[in-house]
């Protein structure tokens, strides 16, 4: 999506070509999905967490089948919720200065809605689960064995982890909101201001999976088993090679 945004951005400039059409609007909307969707993959794991320690005892909440049905549903709620909102108050339009369709900044009233849908609700969903969580740890003091403490010390700073990643995401949209309320004192509309709002979010997802990889041990040792199960293959084969030519050269 953001590849497509910036050619489109790119053509509109160099050869002054519009992309207004109702597939830029529904790929406007799409963009906001998608981007809640982003956020709500933090949620899951700072549910998943929250299950882990508080409420381990139900085994329901940990299956992977409501992992794999969670994010289909929760995009069918995220999608009705931002139709039935930014439609009436016309939220995504076209941008004639960036030539692709977004949330129009200086609808106040439509940006500030897309916001605490995409952006607020989860990180604080987010906040709220990791304060559930830190709570609980400290009021079982020393109830709990040595095993499940250190289970819920690893949870707890894997959820540390995650508030960190979002609250970053969250920082880097500080420069587009202070253009907007810049506009809403002023009533001056900044010329790039689509430009300076889309620009930390692309250079974020550069770096994104990496900081995943980094900050949950389970994807991190998915990984390195990856590699370390490429590595035994390829010195197996070296193996084979090796006593095969020892045989071949044995026979001559």
């Amino acid at each position: 999506m953001l590849i497509s945004t910036n050619i489109r951005s790119i053509l509109g400039d160099l050869y002054n070509q519009s992309f207004d059409s109702s597939w830029c609007i529904f790929s406007g909307y799409l963009a906001l999905v998608l981007l809640g969707m982003l956020y709500m993959t933090f949620v899951n794991q700072a549910f998943y967490r929250l299950i882990r320690i508080v409420y381990y005892q139900n085994r329901w909440f940990q299956s992977v089948k409501l992992y794999i049905i969670l994010p289909f549903i929760e995009i069918m709620i995220l999608t009705v919720i931002l139709l039935t909102v930014l439609i009436p108050l016309n939220g995504v339009s076209y941008l004639p200065n960036d030539h692709f369709c977004y949330a129009t900044f200086i609808n106040i009233p439509g940006i500030l809605s897309a916001a605490v849908i995409v952006y607020i609700g989860p990180f604080c969903c987010i906040l709220f689960i990791y304060i559930h969580i830190t709570r609980f740890i400290h009021q079982q003091g020393n109830i709990q064995t040595l095993v499940i403490k250190q289970r819920q010390s690893r949870d707890l700073l894997i959820t540390r982890r995650i508030l960190m990643i979002v609250s970053l995401l969250f920082i880097l949209g500080i420069p587009a909101m202070t253009l907007v309320f810049m506009f809403i004192i002023t009533g001056q509309e900044h010329p790039l201001l689509a430009r300076i709002a889309f620009f930390p979010v692309s250079a974020s997802q550069a770096g994104l999976s990496v900081a995943l990889l980094f900050s949950i041990p389970q994807l991190k040792n998915i990984v390195q088993n990856l590699r370390t199960t490429k590595t035994v293959t390829l010195v197996n084969r070296a193996m084979r090679g090796t006593i095969q030519m020892r045989k071949i050269t044995g026979t001559q």
